[in-house]
């Protein structure tokens, strides 16, 4: 008899187990690349994205989503890691993460998960990112058919063999050189220029072309959606979709401004996250990896994350998960300014931006999209085609209004210290630093940086940012 009802136990316990494991849902992740979070449907952007819109009406709008750094490198290594960029090192672009690194492979693999990457990489080194790579496609022509191949093959193989997948698919859309998408699909003069834009032919015709790369991987989603509905998997399949870091245009990418920083991010997951709902709450993206694993019903070590789970957040709770997020920028390494050393750090709450530039007299901030620029700054601009950066240099020269000379003053050269308030000035244009209304919240912000970089050995980020390029020069990326 004893022998009987221990033998029930363990069926009980294998079936619980069993079941455990088949109700583990699968996770798909769609990445853009370069993409403006305000640009989206969601957010009331430009861009047509009916399936993102989709997307978001069958979950959640996350809101307050920022990463530590606007480029792709370091977002990504973030996103995957559950680490900040103090911790990994992958601080410049091109960069990789110290040895050490764990990364969703490693957290969701011991749970019976495979974990792919089909597309884009740029991660390293690959003992630090264990994906099964899938392979990547190339940007001269649309890589949706391809990857919509691949992913299926992936999918249907875990299926097949009984085991729940997170995929990564990376598609390069959104970023430069744009070849993909149907451009006439937008009418380039009814663009709404936001405020931190100067109004140039060259930037109405390359927002054109970038915002009908935003279109074809709004396609992507839609497709990637309609694999899950064939293989009966949509309703136990979280989906996220992930615009990346800002756009490539000024005052975006290699920034520490919000439009850099700040990234459009939708979850879905029916019966788990409710449908139609938004949530403001600060959100790392560093948080991603930890907030997955959570999903799953996996548990990390207190020293596994630096990022902490929204699981509640995105299942209909609203708790303050941190009161603030942290970003930075170094201009070391990137194409044609690999020397220049001119490190950016930020801190933002709710409501205010707080940005640090400590190379504000001695240097100036330049990435390989504003070379053209520079360069015009110091001799006289020429006629015909040019970078959307240049063009607003040759119209700021010549028409000679305040509000151009301003913005394009703006592209090379930062104060010390800037403090803005996104509440009322979204496009942090207005400077509040030396206002005294606003005196307790700058020297609050300051402090808090100040602590945050104490922690990471980061208090002097010129040091920091000339040890990054004495690594580069002895291990080039």
């Amino acid at each position: 008899m004893r022998t009987l009802l221990l033998s029930c136990v363990l069926v009980l316990l294998a079936s619980s187990w069993l079941a455990a494991e088949t109700t583990r849902p699968n996770i798909l992740i769609l990445i853009g690349d370069d993409i403006d979070r305000d640009s989206l449907g969601p957010w009331g952007g430009q861009a047509h994205t009916p399936n993102l819109d989709q997307l978001a009406k069958d979950g959640m709008r996350l809101d307050g989503v920022y990463a530590n750094v606007a480029m792709c490198a370091p977002f990504r290594q973030e996103l995957y890691s559950g680490r900040t960029a103090w911790r990994t090192r992958a601080m410049p672009n091109h960069s990789k993460s110290v040895e050490g690194t764990k990364s969703l492979p490693h957290y969701l693999q011991p749970l019976g998960y495979r974990v792919g990457l089909l597309g884009k990489t740029h991660i390293g080194p690959r003992d630090a990112y264990p994906f099964d790579y899938l392979g990547d496609v190339s940007k001269q022509k649309d890589g949706n058919p391809e990857l919509v191949r691949r992913a299926t093959a992936y999918i249907q193989e875990a299926k097949a063999a009984g085991e729940p997948f997170c995929l990564v698919v990376a598609s390069h859309d959104g970023h430069g050189p744009y070849t993909t998408g149907d451009p006439s699909k937008y009418d380039q003069e009814t663009f709404e220029l936001e405020a931190d834009k100067i109004d140039t032919p060259a930037y109405r015709s390359e927002l054109q072309l970038h915002l009908a790369e935003v279109t074809n991987l709004d396609k992507l989603l839609g497709e990637l959606r309609g694999v899950l509905a064939d293989e009966k998997l949509a309703d136990k399949t979280l989906v996220l979709f992930c615009s990346e870091q800002g756009n490539a245009f000024p005052f975006a990418k290699w920034t520490c401004f919000n439009d850099g920083l700040a990234s459009g991010m939708v979850v879905a997951l029916p019966g788990k996250i409710p449908a139609g709902k938004s949530n403001a709450q600060l959100t790392w993206i560093a948080d991603v990896t930890p907030t997955l694993l959570e999903a799953v019903g996996g548990k990390g070590t207190a020293d596994d994350f630096d990022g902490k789970s929204q699981w509640r957040n995105w299942t209909g709770g609203n708790e303050q998960v941190h009161k603030y997020a942290y970003g930075a920028f170094t201009n070391c390494n990137i194409i044609d300014n690999r020397e220049r050393v001119y490190p950016i750090r930020s801190i933002r709450d709710d409501r205010f931006t707080l940005i640090w530039s400590p190379q504000h007299d001695e240097e100036i901030t330049s990435n390989t999209t504003l070379t053209e620029a520079l360069a015009w700054l110091e001799s006289e601009p020429q006629d015909g085609k040019a970078s959307p950066a240049a063009t607003w240099v040759r119209k700021a020269k010549r028409t000679k209004t305040e509000k151009d000379d301003q913005l394009v003053h703006r592209l090379h050269h930062r104060p010390e210290w800037a403090l803005y308030d996104r509440t009322a000035d979204p496009e942090e244009l207005t400077n509040l630093i030396d206002d005294s209304k606003y005196a307790k919240d700058a020297e609050r912000l300051k402090q808090e940086l100040k602590t945050w970089l104490t922690r990471w050995d980061d208090t002097d980020p010129v040091v920091t940012e000339r040890g990054f390029v004495k690594r580069s020069k002895a291990q080039p990326h």
